[in-house]
């Protein structure tokens, strides 16, 4: 099917949707690193409108988002596995709730973990909320798009290894055993596939890794507070 590259970051969870993507349906590809602080002007060619990761190259052609990415390799490469449904109402639902991912859970859950104290419970309470809809997202699933892994699976895979990373760095607790137990089964089961637990980056260099960006949003905000 050609040649094939991705663009990433080793700690970016959009990067690392595509990266299950591809071991999922078997397709060789090379990789290339990405510094976001001194961005290739591959990159920037390939990305001019967002100029971020992932960028998937296929046969020089770029594609970019990694939900428009995950779409792209399902229609490339659409023997054997496949991630979205065939039935359109239920490929429409599935992307309803990857955007709401993106849009909204995602987003949540970094504000209450960047947040500082005077701010964090309120920002806490929002991510919480949004959880609670994904909880029930879940009820009668063992995967998010059924009994079988698929697209949403891959959009909320971020949740199984970050939220413990923010958890562990951040000082904040959010996947409560009670609240979320059917995310907390969902997390068992995705990470046990074979091609999700072998892709996860170092946990060490993500704890580092976290923990200083935490540190420096911190100080961005407090530093901002002040001169306000």
């Amino acid at each position: 099917m050609g040649e094939v590259k991705l663009f990433r970051t080793w700690s970016s969870p959009f990067a690392l949707r595509v990266v299950w993507a591809l071991k999922l349906k078997g397709v060789e590809y090379e990789t290339i690193y990405e510094d976001l602080a001194n961005k290739s002007s591959s990159l920037l060619e390939y990305n001019p409108v967002h100029k971020k990761v992932p960028v998937l190259l296929h046969n020089g052609i770029p594609i970019c988002e990694s939900l428009v990415i995950l779409e792209y390799i399902d229609e490339t490469w659409n023997e054997g596995v496949r991630f979205l449904p065939k039935d359109p109402l239920a490929r429409a639902t599935a992307r309803f709730w990857a955007k709401f991912n993106d849009e909204q859970v995602a987003p949540s859950v970094f504000h209450a973990y960047t947040s500082q104290e005077m701010e964090k419970e309120e920002a806490k309470g929002l991510a919480l909320q949004n959880l609670d809809i994904i909880e029930k997202q879940l009820i009668g699933k063992k995967f998010f798009s059924g009994a079988t892994f698929g697209f949403l699976d891959l959009a909320f895979g971020w949740i199984a290894n970050y939220l413990g990373i923010f958890e562990e760095t951040g000082g904040i607790k959010l996947l409560d055993k009670e609240r979320f137990p059917l995310i907390l089964e969902w997390k068992e089961n995705f990470s046990n596939i074979p091609e999700i637990k072998e892709n996860w980056p170092d946990r060490e260099k993500l704890v580092t890794k976290f923990r200083l960006m935490r540190e420096y949003y911190i100080s961005v905000a407090a530093a901002k507070r002040t001169i306000s």
